[in-house]
């Protein structure tokens, strides 16, 4: 990409164009970081509505409501999804919300403003 656009640059000198640019994008290392701790926690809220009750998949074969929730979450999920529902779950509570949700908001925003 970079080869690709450092050859039309130099093409549109060539035509008598003056470019001028620079690009910083200071907080584009973080971005994998803050996806890790943003994605899992919306896709934890969002699936905690999946219980079997009113949305989503329902193990029924079971003796009581809470046996059916429990193997409902525990069948209705795979591993990866599980792994991305505690994670979120985790980065929401309440001792970890400021410090790893709402930082990783933060540089989200940091990073959207880069490219504006």
């Amino acid at each position: 990409m970079e080869t690709a656009l450092r050859a039309a640059i130099n093409k549109l000198e060539e035509l008598g164009a003056r470019v001028e640019w620079e690009v910083s994008l200071p907080h584009t290392p973080y971005a994998l970081a803050a996806y890790y701790i943003i994605a899992p926690s919306e896709a934890m809220a969002n699936l905690a509505r999946y219980d079997g009750v009113k949305y989503g998949f329902s193990y029924t074969d079971t003796d009581s409501m809470w046996e059916a929730l429990e193997k409902t979450r525990q069948f209705g999920f795979g591993d990866e999804v599980k792994r991305r529902i505690m994670l979120g779950t985790y980065a929401l509570s309440a001792g970890y919300y400021d410090a790893w949700y709402l930082k990783a908001q933060k540089v989200r925003t940091l990073i959207r403003q880069e490219f504006d």
